[in-house]
């Protein structure tokens, strides 16, 4: 019974002591930066013991955020050079934490988490180790996955096919490709096998035109008694790639081996689309730009936009005067990506000087 009380009472105490020490010992959890990634809803759960140490289940909290957010800014492959990281080191990365929510629940402490990480310091990290990270940027594919059973001669499409129904049933919190699945059509279940023949060539325009997506993913699964392979064909921005790739797979029904191949499949396509979204952090392209000082608000905006931008290494004033603004900024990439990227913004430069300036 008195352990019973105690163990009450330390809860109490815990959520109101220990919450004011990480406060005050460890950094403000109140300051928020511009350029960091922020990483949510880490959810962690510890038994309420003797020995329960609530810094040892933040610290978790933080190693579990960095390697979420390792998988969502690194490809699969160099992923693996990252197994481990010293708490001290993750530590001196971090701007901010919040406790979103904690409780106790049958002598259960459950923890939710966020926490904010400095671009900077993330980028250099990664950099120590010889890997390029990408822009986690979410993006929605038009997803076709048809099963060629080549001793058939058929065509699986649609809720036929088990790659199909599944696809989408476990998706991950890093996974950064929404799939949007064609709704069965008859029409284009004709048209796709109309062109069986020649389907590695066959574009699919008819098919996909439907959907208002210029951006989609059309995964051939070949299957027959050695084997499958895949090819998928990925389309983004109006340029086709093809990839080969030969999988382990007997029984095209088997739902633990469907399961298998479609995490396997999503790994490459995510590691794709992080190469398309990929930072050269080891290019330091200087440029100097000047802003004319008759318009406040536009210097205000392009120092908020610079500050925004993943490929912004840095920037700063080097002077000015009672006409124009001078920044250098040193970016990650070719001049030619810097002047696509801040025509999105609609920045618009004269590059004909030295020093640009903003048209």
């Amino acid at each position: 019974m008195i352990f019973k009380i105690k163990k009450s009472l330390l809860k109490t105490l815990y959520i109101f002591f220990i919450s004011l020490s990480l406060n005050i010992f460890f950094f403000s959890t109140d300051k928020i930066f511009a350029k960091s990634f922020d990483v949510e809803n880490i959810d962690i759960s510890r038994p309420f013991e003797i020995n329960f140490d609530k810094n040892d289940v933040i610290n978790e909290g933080f190693e579990r955020a960095f390697f979420e957010l390792i998988s969502l800014i690194v490809s699969s492959s160099d992923k693996k050079k990252i197994t481990n990281i010293k708490l001290n080191k993750l530590k001196g990365m971090i701007e901010s934490f919040s406790i979103q929510e904690e409780k106790f629940v049958n002598d259960i402490y459950y923890v939710s988490l966020g926490v904010s990480f400095n671009k900077k310091k993330i980028y250099n990290y990664l950099e120590e180790k010889n890997i390029f990270p990408s822009v986690p940027i979410k993006k929605k594919f038009l997803f076709i996955p048809i099963i060629i059973d080549e001793n058939k001669k058929d065509l699986l499409i649609f809720n036929d096919n088990e790659i199909f129904k599944s696809w989408n049933i476990n998706t991950k919190k890093t996974h950064l490709i929404e799939y949007l699945l064609p709704t069965e059509d008859l029409e284009d279940l004709n048209q796709i096998k109309k062109n069986y023949e020649i389907i590695e060539q066959y574009d699919f325009y008819e098919v996909v035109s439907k959907y208002g997506l210029s951006d989609s993913i059309i995964s051939l699964i070949f299957k027959d008694k050695d084997g499958t392979r895949v090819l998928s064909r990925i389309t983004f921005n109006d340029d086709v790639v093809l990839k080969n790739k030969t999988f382990f797979l007997k029984d095209i029904n088997d739902k633990q081996q469907v399961k298998k191949l479609i995490e396997e499949l999503k790994i490459v396509y995510e590691d794709h689309w992080k190469k398309i979204n990929q930072i050269n952090t080891s290019i330091r392209l200087l440029l100097n730009i000047r802003i004319s000082n008759k318009n406040n608000d536009i210097i205000s905006d392009f120092e908020k936009d610079l500050d925004d931008l993943d490929l912004i290494n840095n920037f700063f004033i080097t002077k000015f005067d009672r006409n124009f603004t001078y920044y250098q900024v040193i970016f990650n990439g070719a001049p030619s990506t810097f002047l696509k990227t801040m025509e999105e913004k609609n920045y618009f430069f004269n590059t004909q000087n030295k020093i640009w300036s903003i048209r």
